[in-house]
């Protein structure tokens, strides 16, 4: 076996380089056409076979082991960025006005790069194959189409393999759980349909604001009265838009917003949650004369992490950073569309802490002034080098 530390210590200023590289020009969801490009051919200069465009700007690649036949390993990297205005005053920020890598995929696609680098140099250390996977669109739920395009197939993908750089957990720790880890996801936009009417008579109007006021509030009795408070559920509504002057009773509002839940059993309970979801929405516009449209955007899944992927991950950790003492439990309600991968192979997606307030890396997700800690783009890449070859050269 070669000395996988080593490997990665002689490439992070490349590493690094990269991530770099894909910040300053960040694209959104299938718009990244620079990237895909990138990627691609970095690829075929590594000797990568079968590499293929998927669902427009989604790559995937081969690479195969020379030490006996085995399974197939998908690893994957998302490479969209956000509609956020960069305010981080990096000398490599965002070069691209309003968008920017606000969730660290910049730090997963170098991360990439570098393990299939490395791994691609020491073919000898592994059976079977691994499917490179980059993805576009993560943030909108771009993992199903790339399934649907036939991704886990040709060859079949036995497991998955992914991380995602998270600033909630501080440097040199990680979030590892096994089972439903990330909650389901359903966003939605609600428009209340009442009648206009001046504000001197409002009786002779039916006020969609009135409407839109009671369905936010009764709504967060979801909570409490209606599933068990044990359980976390957040119904929460991001934009709401209504009304055309101050003297106008108004007769259309739109809402939106998003239902997060975890809960042990998806399939049972999905349906009962958008259930009472929209028994409350009735219940108020109809004590209201209102009436309403309600229309849902496909989400994601719960991310489901296989136990025997968790335990490889943790031999791997263990390794990478030197102490079985930094892996932390992890549940959220954040959406992660790597889940619609787990629903389907045995997968894990490790969360690797990149909070540094000496750093700055320590702002949420999605925050104008977020960055990642760069020192550990270098233990995410061995973690995965590792936790691959783990999984690959089991009997």
């Amino acid at each position: 076996m070669f000395d996988v530390k080593k490997a990665v210590s002689e490439l992070e200023p490349e590493l690094i380089g990269l991530r770099r590289d894909f910040h300053a020009h960040p694209e959104l969801g299938y718009q990244e056409f620079n990237t895909s490009k990138k990627v691609c051919g970095y690829l075929t200069a590594l000797g990568l076979e079968d590499i293929q465009t998927v669902t427009g700007t989604g790559i995937t690649a081969i690479l195969r082991g020379t030490a006996g036949e085995g399974k197939t390993l998908l690893l994957r990297a998302d490479m969209d960025a956000l509609p956020v205005e960069e305010k981080t005053g990096l000398p490599f920020a965002s070069q691209n006005p309003g968008v920017m890598h606000a969730c660290g995929h910049d730090g997963h696609t170098a991360i990439q790069l570098i393990v299939a680098k490395i791994l691609s140099a020491h073919r000898d250390a592994f059976r079977g194959q691994i499917k490179f996977l980059f993805q576009p669109n993560e943030e909108e739920a771009g993992a199903l189409n790339m399934i649907n395009a036939g991704v886990l197939e040709a060859p079949h993908v036995d497991a998955a393999l992914a991380l995602h750089l998270w600033s909630p957990i501080k440097t040199g720790r990680i979030g590892l759980s096994e089972g439903p880890i990330l909650g389901t996801t359903e966003e939605f936009e609600l428009e209340i349909i009442g009648k206009a009417g001046h504000t001197a008579t409002p009786h002779t109007g039916r006020d969609a604001i009135l409407g839109a006021c009671s369905v936010v509030q009764a709504m967060q009795c979801l909570g409490t009265r209606e599933f068990d408070p044990l359980l976390p559920i957040a119904v929460m509504f991001g934009h709401i838009q209504g009304g055309t002057a101050r003297n106008i009773v108004t007769d259309r509002v739109k809402l939106g917003g998003t239902i997060r839940f975890l809960f042990p059993d998806e399939a049972h309970n999905k349906p009962k949650v958008l259930a009472a979801f929209e028994r409350v929405i009735q219940g108020q516009c109809q004590s209201l004369g209102l009436e309403y449209e309600l229309r849902y955007i496909p989400s994601n899944p719960s991310l489901v992490n296989d136990p025997a992927m968790v335990a490889v991950v943790k031999e791997a950790a263990a390794e990478t950073f030197g102490t079985r003492d930094n892996v932390d439990a992890f549940r959220s309600l954040a959406g992660e569309d790597f889940a619609e991968f787990s629903q389907r192979v045995p997968s894990v997606m490790t969360w690797v802490g990149i909070a540094d307030p000496a750093k700055h890396s320590d702002f949420p997700h999605h925050h104008c002034q977020f960055d990642i800690d760069e020192s550990m783009l270098a233990k995410g890449a061995e973690l995965q080098v590792r936790s691959a070859l783990r999984y690959l050269n089991q009997n």
